[in-house]
Formats: structure tokens, C-alpha cells, sequence
């Protein structure tokens, strides 16, 4: 494969709104799609740096998102403040293994996960990384698909079917950590939307050029 020979190279854009592809005059900055007039740049305007902004206050908000707690429940026997991590055990205790697995996978191991994939495709390009380009455009993809599915019901369903299972009135209340990992959710989701794939090929089209 010759890497020297990319779209960019030959001048092609590619309107990432409706895919139409573009042939642009040499030195243009930016151009409007023909087809849905979408701004269509050759990258994605500081699209490392605010990808990485994004993920730091994402990485940092990981740690309290399942340090403090999600939810407080009253009822008449009392108070109580569960993390995360607390709703996983109360319901691996109870019997319900399959919920607690679902909210273990999707509101910590996922998140976790997808801090760190990141982290590493903004490093790759960064340091002008060649190290396998196709790759490395398979994890973005996944990770990309992953975000769809950061819904942050899916962990506040599981904790609550655990916890509001009395036949008195219990009052649910969100805790700082269903706030923190609100934003983690959607960090992480606008740290993928700003990272530029295309990005990836150029450090190998520069390596073969």
C-alpha cells in the first residue's frame, strides 16, 4: 500500500456529516459541503487538544464517579449511601449475578476502559506513532461504538432495582457521584466526537512520503 497517495494528498475532503466527497483547490482553509453545507475542514480543528482536555477532566472525574456515593436511600428504618461499587456487591449478594455484572461492565469497567483507549490513540499520535495505523483505527471504531451506549440509566435502573425493594416508601435521592459520573459519561463521549481518525494515517503517510 502506498501511504504517500492519501485523500488529503490528492486534495479530496470528506464531508463527515453526509460523506460527500470534495476536491479542494490548493490553500483553502475550510469549504461548506455542496450537498448539506456542513463545514468541512482537512482535520478537525484542534482536534488533539480538545480531545485531551476533555479526557483528563474525564480521568479525573473517574475517581470520585465511583469513590462517592450515587444515591441516597431513606426510608423508616434509616438512611443509606451506596457507590457503584456497593450497588455490584448488593446485588451479587442478592442473588441477581446478571444485573450486577451489567452494572460492574457498563458503569466502571467501561468507562475505565475507554479513558484508557483513548488516552492511548491521542498519545500514538502525538509522538508520531507508526505502529500498526489499521489497528489502531479498529480501536477507535470500537471505542466509538462503545460511547453509543453510555446511557447513564443503565447503572441508576440496576442500583435502584437492588435497593427499592421494600414494601414501605423509600425516598431515592442522586449523591455527588451519580453527578460525577454523569460527566464522566459525557466527557468521554465528547473526547471520542473530537478526536480525528484520520489523524492516525498521517504520521505513516509522512513515514512513507
Amino acid at each position: 500500500m502506498n501511504h504517500a497517495h492519501s485523500a488529503l494528498s490528492q486534495g479530496l475532503w470528506l464531508c463527515l456529516s453526509c460523506e460527500q466527497l470534495h476536491r479542494v483547490p490548493e490553500g483553502e482553509g475550510k469549504i461548506s459541503c455542496v450537498r448539506c453545507g456542513a463545514v468541512i475542514h482537512a482535520r478537525k480543528t484542534a482536534s488533539l487538544t480538545r480531545s485531551a482536555a476533555f479526557l483528563a477532566a474525564a480521568a479525573v472525574l473517574y475517581v470520585p464517579a465511583n469513590m462517592l456515593p450515587v444515591i441516597t436511600s431513606g426510608s423508616l428504618f434509616g438512611t443509606q449511601s451506596d457507590t457503584i461499587l456497593s450497588g455490584v456487591v448488593h446485588l451479587w449478594q442478592t442473588g441477581s449475578g446478571l444485573l450486577a455484572a451489567i452494572l460492574f461492565i457498563a458503569s466502571i469497567l467501561v468507562p475505565g476502559v475507554k479513558v484508557i483507549t483513548l488516552a492511548f490513540l491521542i498519545w500514538a499520535v502525538y509522538g508520531r506513532w507508526n505502529w500498526n495505523p489499521r489497528q489502531r483505527a479498529l480501536i477507535y471504531r470500537g471505542t466509538a461504538w462503545i460511547s453509543r451506549w453510555s446511557m447513564v440509566d443503565i447503572y441508576v435502573g440496576a442500583v435502584l432495582v437492588a435497593l427499592v425493594q421494600f414494601p414501605v416508601f423509600v425516598k431515592v435521592e442522586p449523591a455527588p457521584g451519580a453527578v460525577a459520573f454523569a460527566a464522566v459519561v459525557v466527557l468521554t463521549m465528547l473526547a471520542s466526537m473530537c478526536f480525528d481518525p484520520r489523524l492516525t494515517w498521517d504520521s505513516t503517510e509522512a513515514a512513507h512520503g
